[in-house]
């Protein structure tokens, strides 16, 4: 289907200009998790369902939920809590919600409305056990040296938000 790939390209560009062109970060935050999810809708619509897979766990879960908890760490203060109770209003959701029914409603048709699954192009998927043994095999030191950096990252964020900074 390469309609549900043009259109999942089109939600990830659109998402993503959004994301560059706001100037509040929750709003970048929450515009750049519909632009993961484009770009994963877009794996899944050429036939590549694990990469999707991953794609939506690795990146819109765990590294979207490791910034936030380091923007909720910071503790910015009575003002920022004011300023958010504004941002709560319906005009700032219908963007994201927007974009997001079009990736559901992409999702849905692929999976249901179509009898098979939708590629693009013939190449085979990947299942956990090649993944598996391409990352803890050779690339096993990467993986290690990355782990510390998403680590050392929330150590950081940790003393960032603290109230005393001895």
């Amino acid at each position: 289907m390469a309609i549900a790939f043009y259109l999942s390209s089109l939600v990830a560009i659109l998402a993503t200009a959004r994301l560059i062109s706001t100037r509040k970060p929750i709003h970048a935050f929450l515009y750049m998790v519909i632009s993961l999810l484009a770009v994963a809708m877009i794996f899944f619509a050429i036939g590549a369902a694990f990469a999707a897979a991953l794609e939506m766990i690795v990146y819109a879960g765990a590294i979207m939920i490791l910034f936030v908890f380091a923007v909720m760490m910071l503790n910015l203060g009575d003002e920022t809590t004011q300023q958010e109770q504004e941002w709560i209003q319906l005009k700032y959701w219908i963007g994201p919600v927007l974009l997001t029914t079009i990736l559901f409603v992409e999702l849905a048709y692929l999976l249901w409305g179509s009898g098979h699954a939708a590629t693009i192009g013939n190449q085979p998927d990947l299942d956990a056990k090649q993944v598996g043994v391409a990352l803890f095999g050779p690339y096993l030191l990467l993986v290690e040296l990355a782990s510390i950096l998403l680590l050392a990252a929330l150590v950081a964020a940790y003393h960032l938000g603290r109230e005393d900074h001895d």
